[in-house]
């Protein structure tokens, strides 16, 4: 059996949750809501996160535009991403919600967050 302590991040509450691991067999308390037990059960079987960053703009020296995921992605695959998103370059304009990578890695889009004219 494996125990872990965590703090729930679903709202300013901010619950310390235990989660104690069995096997399949998953128990979370400390939880004031059933999202902190939603929360703990998928940080300890697949954790995601989403991933903030810019892309060079290939048109404007030395700009960059900001990006994220659309959804979170595994967080095993941060480091793949990074390396997909570093290589990339978009050209201005750029619009918020403009796809800059689709699918990436088979999770998410890659999205811009921000205007670049």
């Amino acid at each position: 059996m494996e125990n872990r302590e965590m703090i729930c991040i679903n709202c300013p509450l901010g619950c310390s949750l235990s989660v104690s691991i069995d096997g399949d067999n998953i128990k979370v308390s400390g939880n004031t809501c059933p999202r902190g037990e939603k929360y703990a059960i998928a940080e300890v079987t697949h954790p995601t996160r989403t991933l903030t960053t810019t892309v060079r703009v290939a048109n404007r020296s030395g700009s960059f535009v900001a990006v994220k995921t659309k959804n979170p992605i595994s967080k095993e695959k941060l480091f793949d991403a990074m390396r997909i998103v570093n290589a990339a370059t978009v050209t201005a304009p750029v619009h918020a919600g403009d796809v800059i990578i689709a699918d990436m890695l088979g999770e998410s889009d890659l999205i811009a967050t921000a205007d670049k004219e």
